[in-house]
């Protein structure tokens, strides 16, 4: 009998007018196709719809975003460290190897994207896009510090094999208190334990708000007769029309109204929920991925006594055991047009995939396809399990206690926690099986028109390379046009270039986006430091040897890949070896 009113029901649902056909046909015409739909206002998808403005300045592009205004999760200089990760403080890019020396390779890797960033940035200063430089970026120092002899002898090595390489050049190295007491005085203050130590510094670090930039960006894009901002909108479906386009279904979340759009190219750059979204895309790709939350927490201070004392970034070593994700440091920030202090992180837990998402985001990301990996990687991850039930279990004399190894004479009083964003580690089914990833991911459908980014953290610090080598997977043949190659050296002069194998294009490209970017001191610096070159040459791809690069982007890119492999902030750094540990 119940298949009998289930065939009935069926049968009459399908007579309804229309009803067939609207399931059967899902077609669009070209009057009602955008070329590309963005997903989520941060630092990804502007920086996106940045590069493709410029690209293609005919092409219709809609963002939406589901918070009422842009860059609010973990692009928002609260919810993130702010460091322009360059790799020249952060030791988890520089593991140990097994002979006693040092891997730099990461490290060039990511410096190397760095400095597209720096052009991509200084190109957007220049056509008026960024107009402020001073309200996003900043100069500060990059520290690295540790403590007891084993750390000191893996220091002291790394800046060894880095100092031989034009990346680094002015790289500092002391293990003189004096030194250190000048470098960073509220680390040196106080200290009477009489444990070794040592630092490296390097003068050309940044300081980054990411949501101050992305907002400057966004305010351009919403100022283009071909771009379309949406904020209160969340996308809540995602369905393949026959035709190969995507239908995206969007809810106004103060109407409670949905509608429908169809797009040629969609980007899913939501951040935690971009994983909940490319489930729902269907596409094949999706089904190796499943996401563990992890959020985090910082100690920080605006008492201006004790800020204006510590004008860098000073980096640590995770202790013995810990993930990458735990790398104590303690920064000089500027937020809310102030000075700061941050100090952590401290990782907390939810099952939220987003800062503004739902406890059930966690629950809802699990399918038949990644369970089972999710509780095969939570059993060979004991060291992570372990980590986070102690960072759960911190009370606030624990974070002091701490945040005191860093700064031995802190007043308890000046420090309050902030909770950050929210972050959601990869695990990936591989041939291998299961294992759990802590860097930046991008997807891409076979046909490229569906593409995500997941991961950690997005690594603000490497969005414009990681989206330029996004469109060589998504707009191959447009890339490699002659219109586009223009265009593209016209923003990243070095582009197909090794800085490292060509210090006088690498001098040039410092120079040039110090100046655009306003960064005191910086350009005086480069110029004692990789000396010869000829300053009034003009910053293109013509005042170097370029060489006959065959990929315009194979030097571009981190060495553990461009899209697949970890990439971005430090925190998130998949190195498996560790110093024993980074305190006193």
């Amino acid at each position: 009998m119940r298949k009998q009113l289930t065939a009935a029901l069926g049968l009459h649902l399908c007579m309804l007018p229309g009803f067939a056909l609207a399931g059967e046909q899902n077609t669009s015409s070209d009057d009602d196709v955008v070329d590309v739909v963005l997903i989520g206002g941060g630092t990804m998808s502007v920086t996106l719809g940045t590069w493709l403005n410029e690209l293609e300045p005919g092409w219709n592009i809609h963002l939406y975003e589901r918070l009422d205004s842009i860059a609010q999760e973990s692009s928002d200089g609260w919810n993130n460290a702010g460091t322009g990760h360059s790799a020249f403080c952060e030791m988890n890019y520089t593991p140990p190897t097994d002979d006693g020396g040092v891997d730099i390779s990461r490290a060039i890797g990511v410096t190397e994207q760095f400095e597209i960033s720096r052009q991509f940035w200084a190109h957007q200063v220049e056509r008026g896009i960024l107009p402020d430089p001073n309200d996003f970026i900043s100069n500060v120092p990059h520290v690295s510090v540790v403590w007891g002899q084993d750390n000191i002898d893996f220091l002291r090595e790394r800046y060894s094999r880095m100092s031989e390489n034009p990346l680094y050049a002015g790289m500092e190295y002391t293990e003189d208190n004096a030194t250190m007491a000048e470098w960073m005085p509220l680390v040196m203050d106080g200290r009477e334990d009489g444990t070794p130590m040592a630092a490296t510094r390097m003068q050309l670090g940044t300081e980054v708000n990411w949501g101050a930039m992305t907002r400057q960006m966004a305010d351009n894009l919403a100022r283009q007769n071909n771009v379309s901002l949406t904020m209160n909108s969340e996308v809540r479906g995602l369905d393949r029309n026959d035709d190969g386009t995507w239908r995206v279904t969007i809810a106004d979340l103060e109407s409670g109204d949905t509608h429908t759009v169809n797009s040629r190219y969609v980007f899913n750059g939501a951040g935690g929920a971009a994983l909940l979204l490319l489930q729902e895309s269907g596409i094949p790709e999706a089904e190796q991925y499943a996401g563990f939350p992890v959020g985090g927490s910082f100690l920080y201070t605006t008492n201006q006594d004790v800020v204006s004392r510590h004008d860098v970034k000073a980096y640590g070593l995770a202790a013995e055991g810990s993930p990458p994700m735990s790398v104590p440091h303690l920064d000089r920030r500027f937020l809310d047009g102030q000075p700061a202090l941050f100090f952590g992180p401290f990782a907390t837990f939810s099952t939220k995939f987003l800062k503004n998402g739902s406890w059930t985001d966690l629950f809802s990301s699990m399918t038949f396809s990644n369970t089972l990996p999710m509780m095969k990687v939570g059993l060979n991850n004991f060291n992570l399990v372990r980590y986070l039930v102690g960072q759960v279990l911190q009370d606030r004399e624990d974070r002091l206690a701490a945040l005191r190894q860093y700064y031995p004479d802190l007043n308890p009083d000046d420090w309050q926690l902030w909770n950050a964003g929210q972050r959601v580690q990869i695990i990936k089914k591989t041939e291998d099986g299961s294992r759990l990833q802590f860097g930046t991911e991008v997807v891409v459908s076979e046909d490229g028109t569906m593409s995500a980014l997941l991961g950690a953290s997005p690594g603000a610090s490497t969005a414009p390379p990681i989206m330029l080598n996004l469109m060589t997977r998504v707009f191959p043949d447009r890339f490699e046009s002659d219109a586009w190659q223009s265009t593209l050296r016209d923003i990243i002069p070095s582009l197909g270039m090794q800085l490292a194998d060509n210090p006088e294009m690498l001098r040039q490209v410092r120079i040039d986006t110090a100046n655009m970017l306003q960064l005191e001191g910086q350009a005086e610096f480069i110029r004692a430091n990789l000396p010869g070159g000829d300053d009034s040459a003009p910053s293109d791809s013509s005042s170097a040897n370029v060489g006959e690069a065959t990929n315009p982007t194979d030097e571009a890119v981190d060495v553990d890949g461009p899209v697949d492999g970890p990439v971005g902030d430090v925190e998130n750094a998949d190195v498996s070896e560790r110093q024993e540990s980074a305190n006193p």
